[in-house]
């Protein structure tokens, strides 16, 4: 069972009902947070994750939130705010992950990849500011691997992630002293739809520690960043078995 590092401490977590989400909003409840999680469409896996967060003994919230509105994003704080009276830690997940080759890709999906994947981080974490310092607390963006490393066919999704991962340093220095910023980039995460397909059974036999990363995996390594030392800032983490050496 994980220690409960976080114990008395809020968490916000943007695309928390399902996935990768999902994962970090249970693991984060596990090391003692209280857990406000964001969904735009996915309100039965919103409320399922809930109940699974109530079941470790722990307060939650599910929001409806657009991450790409001002408003939406407003009202979502204030709500988490309104729930557990401060915030400790930002996780900015949600994300959209589309597949196009580079000459295909059309204005609408460009600027919908991005409106979503690096907008979407930068108005939640300006508006949880003021409660991040407040607190001395943690901003954890959700960055990949495909922004460090070219995907040719997913052009604007690595220009978003890449964008996220400089928007991560930039606020380390800007938010700094009394917030920490830092970067988890996974690589190729397995799902249990996923198992035994081709495309898996590559990407597996291709990483050096011979298997494809879980949701577990990133979410742990959201903990570590969530609890560790607030000296460590503007940090991006590759959680991907080596797949990116």
């Amino acid at each position: 069972m994980t220690s409960q590092t976080l114990l008395g401490k809020a968490a916000l977590v943007t695309g928390g009902a399902r996935r990768i989400g999902r994962a970090i909003a249970l693991e984060l409840a596990s090391a003692g947070a209280d857990i406000t999680l964001t969904y735009r469409t996915s309100k039965t896996e919103a409320e399922e994750t809930l109940q699974l967060i109530e079941q470790l003994g722990r307060r939650a919230i599910a929001l409806e939130c657009d991450v790409r509105s001002e408003p939406s994003v407003r009202s979502a704080v204030a709500n988490s705010i309104n729930f557990h009276s401060h915030l400790d830690v930002l996780v900015n997940n949600a994300a959209i992950y589309e597949s196009v080759l580079l000459d295909r890709i059309s204005l609408e999906q460009w600027d919908a990849v991005f409106e979503t994947n690096a907008r979407g981080p930068f108005l939640v974490s300006r508006e949880a500011l003021p409660h991040l310092r407040a607190s001395h607390g943690r901003i954890i963006n959700i960055g990949s691997l495909g922004g460090l490393r070219a995907w040719p066919g997913h052009a604007h999704y690595c220009a978003s992630k890449a964008a996220l991962h400089m928007l991560t340093e930039a606020m380390a220095k800007s938010f700094a002293p009394e917030v920490a910023v830092n970067c988890v980039a996974p690589g190729w995460i397995e799902f249990d739809e996923d198992k035994g397909q081709p495309v898996t059974l590559r990407f597996a036999a291709k990483t050096p520690m011979q298997r494809n990363g879980d949701a577990k995996d990133v979410a742990e390594a959201v903990v570590f960043f969530a609890s560790t030392s607030s000296f460590i800032t503007g940090q991006v983490l590759a959680v991907d078995g080596g797949l990116g050496l």
